[in-house]
């Protein structure tokens, strides 16, 4: 081997620091491991990087947009400047603003409070729930699963063609799924809804964290995503894209910070004149850490290299898919089938095991953290599952017991600061238990598989 492949080899299997990598977890058959966070799906442990840079602004914390004080305006300019960092992360076009809000469930539900009177909104049954449920109050049409990328695209374009030719339209689809991991062909169905005079947003949740989003490149009209997925604490979030519907809609939330001028009528009333930036819809005290959290996120992985990022994951994704291919008794779940492109994360069901006494037995007895459940995605799920639509159940765990059959999944997923160690634990975690049973007893609390004490 040359010394440059020995080089691109090392870099391709050094993960990014994150927080936790070095925390230890007791196991129920004595003796402590260190903890193997493979939930990134549900939430990214943040990069040291980014914790370093809150870390280095926390003592210069101040008001933002009207304070005359030095940290104040230092505040202000940190804040604004995290927008444009954000802008340039997701390749917005001239024009486009970017709100920044909770997370991705809050940015979609900011839009579907801006949409026109009229709207009809489409939306494919496997959407998370962020993305499924907001558009209630729409007229909405709930499109069926797909089982190809190629056949998405059809059913979008069916739906389109009936719809009304003069209203606005909007699509909503996810960049990558949250249950399978599977990319979705994102710039098709972007050309698809354009073509039939619609707008289109992205939830780009699970995609961001993963492989370069682009509001130009893909020709899509608006992206969420989540800080907490993208190795940035929580509680911070993104809607970025054309501002024309976030302009003419009442805000989101009214108060200061939203509104221009507030005067009084002559019938004793008060006449607010709101603004036109995205200070619109971002009303009272801003989250200014959780803003530079995300820029500084944006920055970390621009900066580590996409393709080395992509490829790194890649190495991952085919150790986990080969080692669960070695175990008959497992079926990974995926609508487009087994070579589709996926980010990392893997859902899967376990033959003769409760998904959530399995996931309670990786966790207990070998530090995994994975996720079970129906992953806040039941239709997809259900449909995984080949499970009846209109059947029970939670976003968590089941009410069944151990052993009893579970209507849920075991989750599996991983990201930058995935180390190879963390990975071959959990493919060997799941040959051993299939093998050889869980070592410790279980049973069920409050809707939970926990060690029995």
């Amino acid at each position: 081997m040359s010394v440059s492949t020995a080089a691109a080899d090392q870099s391709l299997c050094t993960p990014l620091p994150v927080l936790g990598r070095d925390v230890t977890v007791p196991l129920v058959t004595g003796g402590e491991v260190a903890y193997a966070a493979l939930d990134y799906a549900a939430s990214a442990p943040a990069l040291q990087r980014v914790w370093d840079d809150v870390a280095a602004y926390a003592p210069y914390y101040g008001s933002v947009h009207r304070g005359a004080g030095y940290l104040s305006q230092l505040s202000t300019d940190l804040f604004e400047n995290a927008r444009g960092t954000v802008a340039e992360f997701l390749g917005c076009r001239a024009g486009d603003q970017v709100v920044f809000t909770r997370s991705t469930t809050d940015s979609l539900n900011l839009l579907a409070r801006a949409i026109p009177a009229g709207c009809q909104v489409f939306v494919f049954e496997t959407e998370h729930h962020a993305s499924l449920l907001p558009w209630q109050h729409a007229d909405v049409t709930y499109l069926d699963a797909p089982r190809t990328p190629g056949q998405a695209v059809q059913i979008l374009e069916r739906a389109l063609a009936d719809r009304d030719p003069y209203g606005p339209a909007l699509v909503c689809v996810t960049g990558a799924s949250n249950v399978t991991g599977e990319l979705w062909p994102v710039r098709e169905l972007a050309a698809a809804a354009h073509a039939h005079g619609a707008r289109i947003v992205l939830d780009a949740a699970q995609l961001a964290p993963h492989h370069p989003v682009s509001v130009t490149d893909l020709d899509v009209d608006w992206i969420a995503f989540s800080g907490h997925k993208l190795y940035a604490p929580f509680g911070s979030g993104v809607l970025a894209g054309r501002a024309d519907w976030l302009q003419a809609a009442e805000p989101y939330l009214a108060g200061g910070g939203a509104s221009r001028r507030v005067t009084r009528r002559e019938d004793g009333g008060v006449a607010v004149e709101w603004h036109e930036t995205a200070a619109r819809h971002e009303a009272g005290s801003p989250n200014v850490i959780g803003a530079y959290a995300i820029a500084a996120a944006c920055k970390a992985l621009t900066e580590a290299g996409w393709d080395t990022l992509v490829a790194r994951e890649q190495h991952l994704i085919a150790k986990v898919r080969a080692g669960l291919a070695e175990v008959p008794e497992v079926r990974v779940l995926s609508l487009f089938g087994d070579d589709a492109p996926r980010v990392g994360v893997l859902s899967f069901v376990v033959d003769g095991w409760n998904s959530s006494h399995f996931a309670a037995a990786l966790s207990a007895e070998y530090g995994i953290g994975v996720r079970d459940g129906l992953f806040c995605a039941h239709p997809l799920v259900r449909t995984l599952l080949g499970t009846d639509p209109q059947t029970q159940g939670e976003c968590g765990a089941p009410e069944a017991a151990p052993g009893e059959k579970s209507l849920n999944a075991i989750r599996v997923s991983f990201g930058a600061g995935t180390p190879d160690e963390h990975v071959d634990r959990f493919v060997n975690a799941v040959r051993e238990l299939v093998r050889d049973g869980a070592k410790w007893q279980y049973r069920t609390e409050e809707g939970r598989c926990v060690p029995a004490v």
